[in-house]
């Protein structure tokens, strides 16, 4: 432990910075300003001259410390703790500030250890200060590990021993932020060993929080939010969260919704599923199913229902094992994370067409569909099966009432409770076909079978159609035109390939079955050659840049802006970045901002790193980062261009541009 200064030399009443540094061995800790469930946070007091002012410790965002069943808040490997102090204005140049101080602090691993220091920091004064440049770096990166006043608005509440901490902007989405995690001042208001579980929805981020000993505060509960970014760049934010009464809607009831509760409108949301846009095209397949049922024995309905009703169930229970092990695991996913992957929103437009073409008589699967009892009779309870998990998989975009309350609950229960949440959905929406297993005689009153049943398939097609064309169209808000090209061609192949299917089963020679089989598996092939390329396509993009009068960045640009001697100001962002979006909000679009970028006549260029493209992936490399935001300023007239902090502040943009292209 040592106590440092930014100042080689300081001036009489100047500020200047003063630093208690720590080096730890591995596998030690010291501790934040709140320390978790144990340990004990630095102090320090001074013996100086009259007339000297300090302040409180300016704290780095902490990270959590796991230790056993408990949960501390510090740092491991260094840490510098700044503060600011004035000098008394009654020094003269020539004189030397004494500052003597005392500290105390903790350190711990298997065992804390308590440790305190005396420190004594000789500054000599001069008439002007004097910067020290072995030790700047050290307070710059304190500084960025400094939390920033956030720019959104946060609320927290409690009922009973749950509550919820959320805030909203449209800055937040699964595809621009991984993680997020609140270390509140009062110690004792959450409990901190108590897993957070963040929720991370397109406009929002939900943590869920175990009330502590504490009482809400009646004021806003000050701490630090600390998210992770789709780059995986760590940035921390000062916030002030307002009291809220829970629960209400802002906050959300499902962190203190009872089991019960929650399976109930799991059941319900599961129900109404069926009647839902995106799960229609699947009553196609569900009529024709029910049509065939119309007349059988009761072994036989009994049987196609419980192979549906299973179908259903495994797909949600699987695809919720999936969603809650990945939420335990750290990652953000949310319901409806497959339809995210471009390559799997193609497949099921191309399964959606290939339904379609076998409802309209194209091809058949197991034969060709005659009326009355052969149709009844087809299917078997593999297919009825297959009809649940598809049914499922389509389901996915869309969530019906109830079921958000159900599926946020199922993300902070322990895992078997989460996954019971996913079978209640799954059983409601299988409950409309699971009745007639319970009461086949039900299926007496459905149609007969008979001639009307083909012209009810061929009719049934046009939704499964209108299903694929859905699809494409979630495609293209996911991918380039090229890609979308790509998906097309794969969508015509799938056409091809169940052309040669019909004409196969329809050859009544040996010969024409085989070319028929032949041009199916070559049509299927094609398409599936297809996906690797889809994959390789870059993503849809927004053409508008995010600050005024940037232009796209490219190495021949730079060179010509350059080459006119211009100051030249190079942003390197990602539509998933969720530091570059709130260094846009507190920063580069400020007003001040955009005005000292016009009056200095500094151009702007932006480069896109969504798609992760080569080109600046190497400008990323050769300034040593491996991701964004980068930020490069060139000044005017030529020279090296200056690497910016990653969090900018926008006075200290504004200073930097300045000194970038002084005004004459």
């Amino acid at each position: 432990m040592t106590l440092v200064s930014d100042a080689a030399a300081i001036a009489p009443g100047g500020s200047f910075r003063l630093g208690l540094r720590q080096e730890l061995e591995p596998g030690w800790h010291t501790y934040w300003r709140n320390p978790g469930d144990a340990g004990a946070a630095p102090e320090i007091s001074f013996t100086a001259p009259a007339g000297l002012a300090v302040t409180e410790f300016e704290w780095p965002a902490p990270h959590a410390l796991p230790f056993g069943p408990l949960v501390n808040y510090g740092y491991e490997n260094a840490v510098l703790l700044p503060f600011s102090a004035t000098a008394p204005e009654g020094l003269r140049p020539g004189d030397t500030l004494v500052l003597e101080a005392h500290a105390t602090w903790l350190i711990c691993k298997e065992i804390c250890v308590p440790e305190e220091g005396r420190f004594r920091l000789d500054l000599p004064v001069e008439a002007a200060p004097r910067a020290d440049p072995a030790i700047a770096p050290s307070f710059r990166a304190a500084d960025l590990a400094r939390p920033r006043q956030a720019p959104w608005e946060a609320r927290i509440g409690f009922d009973g021993e749950a509550g919820a901490l959320r805030l909203d902007s449209p800055d937040f989405s699964p595809a621009t932020l991984q993680d997020a995690h609140f270390f509140p001042v009062d110690p004792s208001l959450i409990d901190h060993a108590a897993p957070q579980m963040p929720q991370i929805q397109e406009g929002s981020v939900r943590l869920s929080l175990k009330r502590g000993m504490a009482p809400l505060p009646p004021g806003p509960a000050a701490g630090v939010l600390v998210l992770i970014d789709g780059a995986g760049t760590r940035s921390a934010y000062d916030i002030a969260p307002i009291p809220a009464e829970v629960p209400p809607p802002l906050i959300g009831d499902t962190e203190a919704m009872p089991l019960w509760k929650a399976l109930l409108l799991s059941a319900l949301g599961g129900l109404v599923l069926n009647l839902m846009p995106c799960v229609f095209p699947i009553l196609a397949m569900k009529a024709m199913a029910l049509a065939r049922l119309s007349g059988a024995a009761r072994g036989v309905v009994r049987g196609h229902a419980a192979s549906y009703t299973l179908g259903v169930v495994l797909s949600f229970l699987a695809l919720g094992g999936i969603m809650v092990g990945l939420r335990m695991a750290g990652m953000a996913v949310g319901w409806g994370f497959q339809f995210t992957a471009p390559g799997f929103v193609a497949v099921m437009a191309w399964l959606m067409l290939a339904v379609g073409l076998n409802l309209s008589g194209v091809f058949r699967v197991g034969g060709p569909v005659g009326a009355g009892n052969t149709l009844a009779s087809q299917g078997g309870h593999l297919g009825s099966l297959a009809t649940g998990a598809l049914a499922v998989l389509v389901a996915t975009p869309c969530t019906a009432p109830f079921m958000a309350a159900a599926i946020g609950t199922a993300m902070v229960l322990p895992y078997l409770e989460g996954l019971g949440i996913f079978i209640a959905l799954g059983l409601g929406m299988a409950a409309p076909y699971a009745l007639l297993g319970l009461w086949p005689g039900l299926a007496r009153h459905l149609p007969r079978p008979g001639a009307w049943m083909e012209v009810l398939r061929q009719v049934l097609a046009f939704p499964m159609y209108g299903a694929a064309l859905w699809l494409v169209w979630v495609l293209a808000q996911q991918v380039a035109p090229a890609g979308l090209a790509v998906a097309l061609a794969g969508a015509l192949a799938i056409g091809f390939a169940a052309w040669a299917l019909g004409l196969a089963q329809a050859a009544r020679r040996p010969l024409g079955r085989r070319l028929g089989w032949a041009g199916a598996v070559l049509g299927a092939a094609l398409a599936l050659a297809a996906l690797p390329i889809l994959s390789a396509t870059p993503p849809a993009r927004a053409g508008d840049p995010s600050m005024t009068g940037a232009e796209a960045w490219s190495e021949q640009r730079l060179a010509e802006l350059r080459a006119e001697g211009r100051p030249v100001f190079v942003n390197m962002t990602a539509a998933w970045c969720i530091t570059c979006k709130v260094n846009e909000r507190v920063a580069l679009r400020r007003e001040a901002v955009l005005d000292a970028f016009a009056r200095r006549n500094i151009a702007i260029l932006e480069g896109d790193w969504t798609d992760g493209g080569p080109a600046i992936a190497a400008v990323l490399r050769a300034f040593g980062r491996e991701g964004v935001p980068l930020y490069l300023l060139y000044p005017a007239g030529g020279g090296e261009a200056e690497v910016l902090p990653q969090i900018l502040t926008e006075g200290a943009l504004v200073h930097a541009l300045e000194a970038a292209a002084p005004l004459r």
